[in-house]
């Protein structure tokens, strides 16, 4: 005969009680669990009290002994309704004092104990309750000894936000070593003002070229927010204290950066003069100090030249700038060109991969009409495609830069699979793009007639808006192989576009421009702030039109991304925000 079904008890009528009397009946106890050795759980109790039973005739005696004694006698339960301390065995006595007063839990093992029932009770809420506490992620309330032995949790826990009074020392060390801000003039209503940080450079003799690049790399986002966020501060930069020029003047071009920074949004609207960071960059390189009119291309790679070479001496990291992380510089402004040479013999296809932080485009002089020679030389029509009055633009030279080119007999690639060298075909693509991407147009050619160098000044059009999608490596490969090589995952990007988890949608922000001959030219920023576009022209800031930006001769363009993709955690996920560039 089979034995009969075992029956699963009906739940305590007291415990149900008691959960009715509150919405969260064990919340309260949350924070009176501590975990002991081997993550037993118990009830936390004042060290300096000696919880007994009144009950007992012992009590006097065993006050001295500690309430969590592992003997059975000797074990307490507190009454969760009015914190009552009795033992086990006069438990039943207490809700026939304190009618209700049913529940209550054992201080040794953190469990749930009915006097009525005299029995062990059940309860998920509890239960989880008790989990939560043996987590590491909770705050243990143990002992400090129990906590300083314990090794720290790798999981990131939550601090609150206290709010912060500096101390009279602090104060003084604020007023002393800070410059008030201005508000920004944007806000009132006089349209005459600038937007905040708007500030001339003065020229100190053909000094166009620096002021130029550095109105816009003052307003470069990223830039901007490191330097503005006192990420590199002057005053605590520790190159001042060890390295020093052969004179004893401080030699950190970084430290000058950051004092134009402070200049520039400190509110004054007076023209500034960079000399001292004109005369470091001299000292730094002796190659171009001099008062002749420099290249603004050179100068901005100069620059990014020495931030890196600081920044990294001072900080004591790898002076690798592959991955484009060593650096504030190279993070902002790196990223890496896919070279694919493919020998048109056999196909076999050899694959590099070489770090940028700018891209210089050709001028698709197919597309041109009309191109004005200089120093005396006629004007002249292209004897090719005379049909086309398609104007030059952004995307055309992008084109180009991405459009597969036959190489000479002069630079014939040796093919590691026929073992000789080999016709190929070269095609450039952009594996990672940059945060903030900066287009270098090459307005200077050779002249075939006087063997000499010229300019020229066809009208570059350039979006605002740009989508890089396009010139990126997996579209490149992808229009040559298809999707043999490059399955598509999703919306058109490959497993390796999103694991870079890189935006491809930029918006303009700066066109450096240059206007004049070649040896005696001119350059302008234009700087784009909240849509509206300001002329800087060494020491004037003007507003313009949109119209006069679309017709200058970019030699320059600045672009920022629009979305912002970050790893947090070191996790492998990305998450994304938006940000306002300009």
């Amino acid at each position: 005969m089979a034995p009969p079904p075992a029956s699963i008890p009906a739940p305590c009528p007291h415990l149900s009680s008691y959960r009715s009397s509150s919405r969260n009946p064990f919340r309260h106890l949350r924070r009176s669990l501590r975990v002991r050795p081997l993550g037993l759980p118990s009830i936390r109790l004042d060290p300096l009290s000696h919880p007994h039973c009144p009950l007992c005739p012992s009590s006097s005696s065993s006050s001295s002994q500690s309430p969590l004694n592992t003997s059975s006698s000797s074990r307490l339960l507190a009454c969760l309704s009015c914190g009552q301390v009795f033992c086990p065995s006069h438990a039943s006595d207490h809700p026939v004092s304190s009618p209700g007063h049913h529940i209550s839990v054992d201080l040794l093992r953190a469990e749930l104990f009915c006097c009525s029932c005299s029995d062990q009770v059940y309860d998920s809420d509890f239960d989880s309750t008790v989990s939560i506490a043996q987590s590491p992620s909770f705050p243990s309330s143990s002992s400090s000894a129990s906590t300083s032995s314990s090794p720290p949790s790798s999981k990131r826990r939550r601090v609150d936000f206290k709010q912060w009074d500096p101390n009279p020392s602090h104060s003084q060390l604020i007023r002393t070593r800070s410059t008030q801000l201005h508000p920004d003039p944007t806000s009132s209503n006089n349209p005459d003002l600038h937007p905040w940080g708007l500030r001339g450079l003065n020229n100190m003799g053909n000094t166009c070229f620096m002021n130029s690049v550095l109105q816009a790399l003052l307003h470069t986002p990223p830039l901007r927010n490191y330097f503005l966020s006192d990420r590199h501060n002057r005053f605590l930069c520790a190159r001042r204290s060890r390295k020093k020029s052969a004179n004893g003047v401080d030699m950190c071009l970084v430290c000058d950066l950051d004092q134009i920074y402070s200049a520039a949004f400190s509110g004054d609207r007076s023209p500034f003069s960079p000399a001292k960071f004109l005369y470091s960059w001299w000292r730094l390189s002796s190659d171009l100090a001099s008062y002749e009119q420099q290249d603004a291309h050179e100068f901005f790679i100069s620059i990014l030249d020495r931030i890196h070479d600081n920044l990294v001496e001072d900080q004591k990291i790898s002076n690798n700038n592959g991955q484009g992380d060593c650096c504030i510089a190279h993070r902002i402004f790196s990223g890496i060109l896919r070279s694919d040479v493919t020998c048109t013999y056999c196909g076999f296809t050899s694959t590099t991969y070489d770090p940028c932080i700018d891209l210089s485009l050709d001028l698709d002089s197919t597309h041109l009409t009309r191109q004005t020679a200089r120093n005396g030389e006629k004007e002249t029509k292209q004897k090719h495609n005379q049909n086309q009055s398609g104007p030059t633009t952004l995307m055309r030279c992008l084109e180009k830069f991405t459009r597969p080119e036959r190489l000479d007999n002069e630079q014939k690639f040796y093919c590691q699979k026929c073992k000789e060298r080999r016709e190929s075909l070269k095609q450039m693509s952009i594996r990672k793009l940059p945060l903030v991407l900066c287009f270098h147009v090459k307005r200077f050619e050779h002249s075939t007639i006087k063997k000499t160098l010229r300019k020229i000044d066809s009208c570059l059009q350039f979006p605002f808006s740009l989508d890089m999608a396009a010139y990126l490596s997996s579209s490149v490969l992808r229009s040559r192989y298809g999707n043999r090589l490059l399955p598509v995952v999703e919306n058109g990007t490959t497993e390796a576009s999103i694991s870079s988890g890189a935006s491809s949608e930029f918006e303009i922000f700066a066109v450096v421009t240059h206007s004049g001959r070649l040896d005696a030219g001119h350059y302008v920023t234009y700087l784009r702030i909240n849509n509206s576009w300001f002329k800087c022209d060494d020491a004037w800031v003007i507003k313009v039109e949109d119209s006069i930006v679309r017709e200058s001769q970019a030699y320059m363009l600045f672009y920022v991304q629009k979305v912002l993709c970050y790893t947090a955690g070191g996790n492998t996920g990305t998450s994304t925000g938006t940000i306002e560039p300009v």
